[in-house]
Order: structure tokens, then C-alpha cells, then sequence
């Protein structure tokens, strides 16, 4: 599955009102470390894509979405089952520590 991109008009249908899991990447284009975390991304949607649902929501242009789930600092990656957040990483984290998380919310 490929990474689609979310806005703060679409966030519900895309993400909250799903089954199963979806990581959700709140970014800039602006930002050094979002821009670390893109490749890792890219290969993590290549292993786990056909169970895991990747979006991605930039802040800059979707604040009501970042602002609703406390995002202070990016990237935060917010992880949600089944339509409900729960867990949460902030700053680049290895494609090994994304997996772990998924593994425990699958």
C-alpha cells in the first residue's frame, strides 16, 4: 500500500474511521529530522504496507489535526487501532523500534 497523504478534511474518513492499524506521520517540509524519517518510511510501508496502513499529515498546512492530537514537536508519529490512537514516538526513530510498536498493536 502506498503512503497517502492526509488533511485535516479527510483525517476522519483516512484514519479514525478505519479497522486496523495506521501510522500516522505528522511532518513539515521544512524539517531536518522529518526528512531523515521519509526514506525509513518509504522502506517500512515496503515490508509492513499490505497489513499497515503509512499517512503522513503536515503540520503546516493541517494545524487543526496537529493541534487535536497535542503534536508540540516533529516528527510524531502517532499509531492507531481500529480508528483510536494508541501509542505515540516523537523525533526519527530506526525502521527495527516503527516495527516494535506495530508488532504490539497488531
Amino acid at each position: 500500500m502506498a503512503i497517502v497523504n492526509v488533511s485535516d478534511q479527510n483525517f476522519g474518513t483516512e484514519v479514525e474511521a478505519g479497522e486496523g492499524t495506521v501510522l500516522v506521520d505528522f511532518w513539515a517540509p521544512w524539517c531536518g529530522p522529518c526528512k531523515m524519517l521519509a526514506p525509513i518510511l518509504d522502506e517500512l510501508d515496503g515490508e509492513v504496507g499490505a497489513n499497515v496502513k503509512i499517512a503522513k499529515v503536515n503540520v503546516d498546512e493541517n494545524p487543526e489535526t496537529a493541534s487535536r492530537f497535542g503534536v508540540m514537536s516533529i516528527p510524531t508519529m502517532i499509531f492507531f487501532k481500529d480508528g483510536q490512537p494508541v501509542d505515540k514516538l516523537i523525533g526519527v526513530n530506526s525502521k527495527e523500534a516503527l516495527k516494535g510498536v506495530l508488532a504490539k498493536h497488531q
